[in-house]
C-alpha cells in the first residue's frame, strides 16, 4: 500500500528567518535610502538644472560644469584653498598622531588619563572649539598674542583677520582638534601588532629605529591607509571651523569647497550649481582615493 507523503505545514511569515533579517536590517537601508542614495541622486540630477528652492527646477544640461569650469573664477580660489588646507593637515596630523599614538603606547603612569585628554577634543562641539581658538587668537587680548608680545614680538599678527595667517591659524586648529582620534586608531594598530616581532628583533641587535622601520611601520599599513583616507575625505570637506572662525574670509583667503557650496546653495539659492560643485568635490577625492589604492597595492604586493 502507497502511503502519500505528509506535506510539511507551511510557516508562518514571522516564524522565518528572512523575515527578521530585514526586520533587523530595515532600520539602516531605509535610513541609508532616505538620508544617502535618493540624495545623492537628487543632487545629481539637480546638478544639470537651474533650481533656486522657490520656483521648479529647470533643465539646462551642461551649463552649470560649463560654468564652473570656463567662467567662475572664485571655484579654483577655493580648490586652491582646499588643497592647501588638505596638504598641510593630512601630513602634519598623522604624523603627530602617530608619534603621540607611540608615545602613549608605552607602559607609562596615568596613561589612560592622557589618552582621553588627547580624545576630548575630538568630542568637543566645533562651536566651542571654534570661540576657544577666536579667543587665543584675539590680536588685542588674545593668550597667542600676549605670549609672542612677551618674546619681544612688537606688533603680532591678527590672525584670522590677514589674509597672510588666517589660513594657517585654521589648519593649526583643525590639527589640535582632530589629533586625538587619528592617534586612537594608531594605538588600536599598534597593539594588534604581536609582541615576538619585537622580541625576535631585540635577539638580532635591532635598535628603536630599525624596530619601527621594519616591524612597525609595515604592519601599520592597513591603519595608516585608513586614516589617510579618511584624513583626507574630512579635510576636503571642512566648513565648521572655517564658517564659525572666519566665515571663509578675510576676502575668500579661508574659502574651501565645502563653504562655497553652502554659500550657493542656501545663501544664493543657487541649489543646481551647487550640486555640480558637490560632484567636483566627489570627483577630487574619488581620484585621490583611487591613487592612494593603487600605491598602498603595489608596497603591499
Amino acid at each position: 500500500m502507497v502511503t502519500m507523503a505528509r506535506k510539511k505545514p507551511k510557516r508562518r511569515l514571522v516564524e522565518r528567518e528572512g523575515f527578521w533579517a530585514f526586520a533587523m536590517l530595515s532600520p539602516n537601508v531605509i535610513g541609508f535610502l532616505m538620508f544617502t542614495l535618493i540624495p545623492v541622486v537628487a543632487s545629481f540630477v539637480l546638478s544639470f538644472t537651474d533650481y533656486d528652492i522657490l520656483t521648479a527646477p529647470k533643465f539646462i544640461g551642461l551649463d552649470n560644469y560649463r560654468e564652473m569650469f570656463l567662467y567662475d573664477k572664485i571655484v579654483w580660489q577655493v580648490v586652491r584653498n582646499t588643497l592647501v588646507y588638505t596638504l598641510a593637515v593630512v601630513p602634519i596630523g598623522m604624523f603627530l598622531s602617530l608619534m603621540l599614538a607611540l608615545a602613549l603606547d608605552q607602559k607609562i603612569k596615568l596613561v589612560r588619563v592622557f589618552r582621553a585628554a588627547f580624545f576630548m577634543p575630538v568630542i568637543t562641539s566645533a562651536v566651542a572649539v571654534s570661540l576657544v581658538w577666536q579667543w587665543l587668537y584675539n590680536p588685542d587680548f588674545g593668550l597667542l598674542n600676549s605670549f609672542l608680545k612677551g618674546l619681544g614680538v612688537l606688533e603680532p599678527p591678527a590672525w584670522l583677520n590677514s589674509q597672510v595667517y588666517a589660513m594657517p591659524a585654521i589648519i593649526a586648529t583643525s590639527i589640535w582638534r582632530n589629533l586625538g582620534y587619528n592617534m586612537l586608531l594608531f594605538l588600536a594598530g599598534l597593539q594588534n601588532i604581536s609582541s615576538t616581532y619585537y622580541e625576535a628583533a631585540e635577539l638580532d641587535g635591532a635598535n628603536g629605529y630599525q624596530k619601527f622601520r621594519f616591524i612597525t611601520w609595515p604592519l601599520l599599513s592597513p591603519t595608516t591607509f585608513f586614516v589617510f583616507v579618511m584624513s583626507v575625505i574630512g579635510s576636503f570637506q571642512v566648513f565648521d571651523l572655517v564658517f564659525m572662525m572666519t566665515r571663509g574670509g578675510p576676502g575668500r583667503a579661508t574659502s574651501t569647497i565645502v563653504h562655497y557650496i553652502y554659500q550657493n546653495a542656501f545663501k544664493f539659492f543657487y541649489v543646481g550649481y551647487a550640486s555640480a560643485l558637490a560632484y567636483l568635490l566627489f570627483a577630487m577625492v574619488l581620484v585621490i582615493t583611487l591613487i592612494n589604492m593603487t600605491l598602498q597595492r603595489k608596497v603591499v604586493y
